[in-house]
């Protein structure tokens, strides 16, 4: 298992989708983060977290992240923290 802590800006529009599976919903949030001028990062929340990341952050937001990079290089998140 590991784990990752990143901090950047986002950059795209969040993506906010559900998922049927085995007759429950999932909602999945999807967006990039910058953290470098020339590192771009893909951010997967899924659930409470993607409903905050839709309802409370939008593009050019400053953010910490807590999560895991999986097999595709993305990263799913298990913490967020918004920056003003």
């Amino acid at each position: 298992m590991n784990i990752c802590f990143l901090i950047g800006k986002i950059i795209s529009e969040i993506d906010f989708k559900f998922i049927i599976n085995n007759k429950k919903y999932i909602s999945i949030a999807i967006f990039k983060l910058e953290v470098n001028e020339s590192c771009i990062v893909t951010i997967k929340a899924y659930n409470e977290l993607a409903d905050y990341c839709y309802s409370k952050l939008i593009k050019n937001d400053k953010i910490s992240v807590l999560g895991n990079i999986d097999s595709d290089g993305k990263v799913e998140i298990t913490d967020i923290e918004s920056y003003e």
